[in-house]
């Protein structure tokens, strides 16, 4: 006896699997709008800027600098001596007395490239603690 593939009077036939590429199509607007979202344009690449040149004299009345070091694993050094840093204000009083108490005196940073950004605010903020607020960082030409 022949058996029929019948169930409920309806030929079955194993379901093929389908796709749908709606739920795909969804996922891939979400990610498309959240990249465009998150994305930074610059323009800074497409500027040709020539800076002016100048050739200037040096001043003759070269105001008093006072020279800090940063390095990069947070020692500090004040006109080449080493000192420690414990606080902002006990840094300050140490800036005071290297300017000899006067206010207009040029702060010097020479910050180590790999040092934290911690270690140059903590410099500033004793310099601003100590009213020192002519404050320069030291830089070297590139080759």
């Amino acid at each position: 006896m022949r058996r029929s593939n019948r169930r409920f009077g309806v030929f079955s036939t194993p379901d093929e699997p389908e796709i749908s590429f709606v739920p795909l199509i969804d996922v891939l607007l979400v990610v498309l709008i959240f990249f465009m979202a998150t994305t930074t344009f610059t323009r800074f690449a497409d500027l040709q800027i020539n800076l002016p040149s100048a050739q200037a004299n040096a001043p003759e009345n070269k105001p008093q600098e006072v020279h800090i070091a940063v390095t990069s694993d947070g020692r500090y050094a004040i006109d080449s001596k080493e000192s420690p840093f414990t606080d902002v204000n006990a840094f300050a009083s140490a800036l005071n007395a290297a300017a000899n108490n006067k206010p207009d005196t040029l702060i010097v940073i020479h910050a180590d490239a790999a040092a934290t950004h911690q270690a140059v605010v903590n410099v500033m903020e004793s310099a601003r603690l100590a009213k020192l607020n002519r404050i320069a960082f030291a830089t070297q030409k590139q080759n």
